[in-house]
């Protein structure tokens, strides 16, 4: 018997700490055990009762009479290492640890902590500081939630995996008052040691589940993480995730762009896209997003059909789903004419929304509508707007969408219009996703469109590059587009000078005007300090130079200036920015955007964890509002996106090998040029350790 089935499914049961008194937290779990229908041993332990109902109760571990496969340990901080110690000991498999007291309460508690999982030896600890989990598929309660109480739970497809204890009572009993069932509760706690990682692994070998919803604060291994995600996918099970810690800031950086643009959240954003896990924008969504996925129906475009009998609640579902992104077409002609052949008094069946008026109330007029949106092929999905009316005779809507199922394999769904919980829990519980909210139509909606294949391409080798020779701290541009020239990324063409005498002389083997820059690995931001000079004719090159240098000792005195830089002026390109920061928990990523100087000012950014594919590149470009530019926008010519994804791939692999000797790096812009013509990195930044 593996960890995970001695947690989720164990055959016997240790309750340390338990009492005899169900109406306290240590007395409840037995009688949770015991009202749910477990089927397995159960084993109190507490010195100071022979017996707990029914049951023999043990002075402690080593008095049981075989090791039980999971310990549920209820007593204080101050006991429970020893009791830990003690099942670990008499070969206990996993124990559910719900005391607080340890990392949760600062470096003391983090010590205890310590010391807790010292004391589990090869027994596996979920906590500390966790409500502990419940199995309904298999009417397994390893908890103290005063949620048991309940007992109408239904079982579904749905696992949720919370990091917050709270949340798994919170969500169960909104479970079951919509009808939505759950295939397994587990709330992890601290995390000393089984993490929400693990668990999601587990899921993917679960029969029972379908779908699996994590309300996350933070990842741990991002690793491990990664793995696990892309099995349960693999396996063909979503997953929506809720992270919370939105607002909180990224990783500041005091000399790129990137550092300001790639908070935390933004990370988190760039992990779950990259890993194809849906992101639950509000709380809300992570029972309303896997509730409409539970149907297991996918969008296979972006046309919603809307039914109804109450035109203002229609209005606002229609509002709300053309606000996602999705799109509401009148019927065909062919779908018009079959409509109208039903010859509905007052129903206006030529629009979207199709207002059906009293014929909503006819099961026999409402199947033959819903028959004829299922069948046309101008609609992805149906909404049902349930209205008032509907509150006394619950069936007359019910039952003909619960027949148009079988119609088709298009996703089907209600927004329930008046304060009618009966009827959401009705048809959710009958597998009809239903919503007592049009924002959380659409949400569901948008989490049913496509999310396409999951990239299996094989991780990319970065090339072997000796760096020995690389100094530490900030390069000046030209010797960061060296290291970036090393690595196979095209760069400008470009010549140094020493003095604006030698710049004027070497300017000559150019062509036209050219661009003149300060040289300086102290000044990394020469725009704003007038270090920067575009357009500059061959002939004002030194003078140029010489107004440079009196600028920067104003603006910036006493910075070492290493000379100039004489730069081609490249025209007709797009500009990019592409970056790379080093998120604290998760760790390194690139950042593509919109370039130039209005980069922090748009904001129009993707980013991914390193390291990444091809296919991750080019949903990064896609992804981006600018990329329309690369397609000719306005009369501009197309440009060279293939070899955009060929410079932010070698880029990737260079902030793959440096590793830990890179601190930060960014390009910026990068310069897109006419298809068939390559990109060049137009100034570059580059820190290392």
């Amino acid at each position: 018997m593996t960890f995970i089935d001695a947690l989720l499914n164990p055959s016997s049961v240790a309750v340390v700490g338990a009492s005899s008194d169900a109406a306290k937290l240590t007395g409840r779990p037995i009688a949770y055990l015991q009202q749910h229908g477990y089927k397995g041993r159960i084993y109190p332990i507490n010195p100071r009762y022979e017996t707990i109902g029914d049951l023999t109760c043990y002075a402690d571990a080593q008095a049981l009479p075989e090791a039980p496969d999971l310990g549920l340990v209820l007593v204080g901080a101050n006991r429970v290492i020893e009791s830990v110690r003690q099942l670990a000991a008499v070969g206990t498999k996993a124990a559910i640890v719900l005391a607080s007291g340890f990392g949760e309460a600062g470096e003391e508690g983090l010590r205890l902590q310590a010391e807790l999982r010292a004391a589990a030896g090869s027994m596996r600890i979920l906590g500390p500081n966790t409500i502990g989990l419940v199995n309904l598929t298999d009417r397994i309660m390893l908890t103290a939630s005063g949620a048991m109480e309940m007992t109408d739970f239904r079982a579904g497809g749905i696992a949720l995996l919370s990091q917050s204890g709270g949340l798994l009572g919170s969500l169960l009993s909104r479970g079951v008052g919509r009808g939505v069932g759950f295939s397994k509760l587990i709330a992890t706690g601290n995390e000393s040691d089984i993490e929400v990682a693990d668990l999601l692994d587990a899921m993917a070998d679960d029969p029972a589940t379908r779908i699996v919803a994590l309300y996350l604060e933070t990842v741990r291994n991002v690793e491990k993480f990664r793995n696990a995600a892309a099995r349960v996918i693999a396996a063909g099970k979503p997953i929506v995730a809720y992270k919370v810690g939105r607002s909180e800031s990224g990783a500041q950086s005091a000399i790129s762009h990137t550092g300001a643009l790639a908070g935390a959240d933004k990370v988190y954003d760039a992990l779950f896209k990259q890993l194809g896990i849906i992101r639950a924008q509000t709380f809300a969504d992570l029972l309303d997003i896997p509730a409409g996925l539970s149907q297991g129906r996918l969008l296979s475009g972006k046309r919603i059909a809307i039914v109804t009998s109450t035109g203002g609640a229609a209005t606002i579902v229609a509002d709300n789903v053309g606000l996602a992104g999705l799109e509401m077409p009148s019927p065909d002609p062919d779908t018009a004419e079959k409509l109208l052949a039903l010859d509905l008094k007052e129903a206006v069946l030529d629009r979207n929304p199709i207002d059906v008026t009293l014929a909503g109330l006819r099961p026999d007029l409402f199947r033959s509508i819903l028959k004829i949106l299922s069948e046309s092929a101008t609609y992805d999905a149906i909404v049902v707007v349930v209205g008032s009316s509907s509150i006394g005779q619950p069936n007359v809507v019910a039952r003909p969408l619960l027949e148009s199922m079988d119609i088709s394999n298009k996703p089907i769904i209600a927004y329930v219009s008046p304060e009618a919980p009966g009827i959401v829990q009705h048809l959710n519980t009958n597998g009809i996703p239903a919503y007592a909210a049009p924002e959380s139509c659409a949400a569901a909606l948008c989490a049913l469109r496509p999310r396409g294949e999951a990239d299996s391409s094989e991780r990319r080798r970065p090339p072997a590059v000796d760096g020995a020779d690389l100094p530490q701290g900030s390069l000046n541009e030209a010797d960061a587009k060296r290291l970036y020239a090393r690595f196979g990324f095209p760069v400008t063409r470009e010549i140094e000078a020493a003095t604006p005498a030698d710049a004027a002389a070497k300017a000559t083997a150019f062509e036209g005007s050219v661009v003149i820059k300060i040289l300086s690995k102290e000044i990394l931001h020469k725009s704003e300090v007038g270090g920067v000079e575009v357009g500059v004719a061959t002939a004002d090159v030194e003078t140029v130079c010489e107004q440079m240098l009196s600028r920067i000792q104003v603006a910036a005195p006493g910075a070492k200036v290493d000379g100039f830089l004489i730069q081609e002026l490249v025209r007709g390109g797009v500009e990019f920015i592409l970056g790379y920061n080093r998120d604290p928990h998760l760790g390194p990523c690139v950042l593509l955007g919109a370039g130039g100087v209005t980069t922090e000012l748009y904001q129009d950014v993707a980013m991914r964890l390193l390291p990444v594919t091809r296919q991750q590149v080019r949903d990064m470009v896609r992804e981006l509002k600018c990329s329309a530019l690369l397609e000719g926008f306005r009369g501009r010519p197309v440009a060279d996106t293939e070899a955009l994804i060929d410079a932010v791939l070698v880029f990737a692999d260079m902030a793959v090998a440096l590793d830990d000797r890179l601190e930060e790096a960014e390009i910026n812009p990068v310069f897109v040029l006419p298809k068939g013509s390559g990109v060049r990195a137009g100034d570059a930044l580059l820190v290392l350790r």
